[in-house]
């Protein structure tokens, strides 16, 4: 069985065109629904409900498209 667990990671991802450029390679990573932005908050708060060890993946995807991440301890 797998460990999904929530992680959080304060983004440079402003709006929905930015959101747009990593969710091709997100959805493929995670799936679809199982990550959000919330561009309404002012730390642009991306959450996924993943295996612990894909935090990497994810980091590297927003990256290489451009934007900043941080991890945000839950």
């Amino acid at each position: 069985m797998k460990n999904y667990k929530t992680l959080k990671f304060k983004t440079t991802l402003n709006c929905g065109n930015c959101v747009a450029k990593v969710q091709q390679k997100l959805d493929e990573l995670l799936g679809a629904g199982q990550w959000k932005v919330d561009t309404d908050n002012p730390d642009k708060i991306l959450t996924v409900t993943t295996e612990a060890e894909k935090e990497d993946d994810v980091i590297d995807i927003v990256e290489s498209a451009g934007f900043d991440i941080d991890t945000v301890d839950a």
